[in-house]
């Protein structure tokens, strides 16, 4: 299939030399180009450039779109999700309400156990089709490319369950995905007495059969406070480094962890939540590959801190942000709201918001060699606005649809 989206009113992140990462003040830059058109090929980005060197294309596989009054930007990247889940977790919506904290509802057995429950009570194929609802749905509101963790199993049986389900989900739609093993995500209750037992179980019986079946391209751990501590953090991901899997840190949600600190000695790739991060934390991040995530759809969700956004920026660092799609904390994997929740929260400007939803995510989940920004030879995930007057306009309407058309890997949706 060929595609050329003529009279375009703005082509947003567009680059000649493609970048794998925007930092500290150029994250105040997108790069744009009015009255533009965009030639698709297959399912790369062909070429781009001013209305007035549009190319005469003739061709029986091609498909012209006027896009007068309208942007087209690149596919959101979601770097941080949970999205495979069973069931949903209201009800602890209403025991947040009454004040109750994250870790009282944990302790309770609620929380990631309480979905670890739901999850082991129901098949694969039951599984993949809730799931895929889901996935219907963020496609449907701009992402192109997704981080799915596992982390609602907790056993060696019912993590494999959800990687397989990740792995369906890959060969079954249009997104680009990437998974990671996530059995470090809480403590069953059957070891609360043994923790270190339980990360035995990891490394020894859950790591070596995710890696055999190749399932999983990242390792995570949620190293904080109630959770994995540094030390037991470190042994679960030297051992997924050992079978080829790169970490990436759910750190410093709940208390100053360590976990930023950890993520960078083992060259994490991405380090997320992070609201508690100070000048040792930053000063770690400035030294490495790391990217900081921050999970906005979380903090809002469960009244948290701020992650301190504008901090890391003006200190020179990148930042990348991501939805947590997840049935207890926060429940929705709709990118743009999570731009608005950026620019009014975090007080970050709507063009460094949608750097850190395109370039700096898909940096985040490892792919940002392919997707999150128009260029040649980059995979064809975009989409076309309705007519709206500017970029700001796409955080400031943040309960509109703004969406038009979608494009991904050069198909029309």
């Amino acid at each position: 299939m060929e595609i050329l989206i003529k009279n375009i009113k703005k082509l947003l992140q567009v680059e000649s030399k493609p970048r794998q990462k925007v930092k500290g003040k150029d994250m105040a830059v997108v790069p744009s180009m009015s009255d533009a058109w965009l030639y698709i090929k297959n399912d790369k980005i062909a070429d781009f450039g001013k209305m007035d060197t549009c190319p005469e294309l003739e061709s029986d596989y091609l498909i012209e779109i006027d896009a007068t009054g309208k942007l087209v930007l690149p596919s959101f990247c979601d770097s941080h999700t949970h999205i495979v889940y069973a069931g949903s977790r209201e009800i602890e919506y209403s025991d947040k309400i009454r004040g109750l904290s994250y870790e009282e509802i944990a302790k309770r057995g609620g929380g990631i156990l309480n979905s670890a429950k739901l999850l082991h009570q129901t098949s694969e194929d039951d599984l993949y089709e809730q799931s895929m609802q889901r996935i219907h749905e963020i496609i449907s509101q701009g992402t192109g490319a997704v981080e799915i963790k596992s982390g609602y199993g907790l056993n060696p049986e019912d993590e494999i369950k959800m990687l397989r389900v990740i792995k369906r989900i890959k060969e079954t739609t249009p997104l680009i995905v990437k998974s990671t093993f996530l059995g470090a995500h809480a403590f069953p209750s059957e070891y609360k007495t043994n923790k270190d037992a339980y990360v035995d179980v990891v490394i020894n019986e859950m790591i070596p059969q995710v890696a055999a079946e190749d399932l999983a391209d990242y390792i995570d751990v949620f190293c904080d406070k109630g959770f994995f501590n540094v030390e037991q953090t470190e042994r679960i991901l030297m051992s997924g480094i050992k079978y080829g899997m790169r970490p990436k840190i759910h750190a410093n949600e709940l208390a100053a962890s360590g976990g930023i600190q950890a993520g960078v000695k083992y060259n994490a790739l991405s380090v997320d939540h992070i609201e508690y991060t100070d000048n040792p934390e930053i000063e770690a991040l400035l030294e490495s590959e790391t990217m900081p995530t921050i999970l906005p759809g979380a903090a809002f969700f469960l009244n948290m801190p701020w992650a301190p956004a504008r901090k890391m920026i003006e200190a020179g660092l990148p930042v990348a942000i991501a939805s947590d799609y997840n049935p207890g904390s926060s429940p929705t994997g709709n990118m743009k709201l999570m731009m608005s929740f950026a620019c009014v929260n975090y007080k970050m400007l709507p063009q460094e918001a949608l750097n850190a939803v395109t370039i700096n995510s898909a940096y985040a989940m490892g792919v940002s060699d392919i997707v999150g920004s128009i260029a040649i030879g980059k995979v064809a995930n975009l989409f076309i606005t309705k007519e709206i007057p500017n970029l700001e306009f796409l955080p400031y309407a943040y309960g509109s649809d703004l969406i038009d058309t979608i494009i991904l890997k050069g198909e029309i949706l």
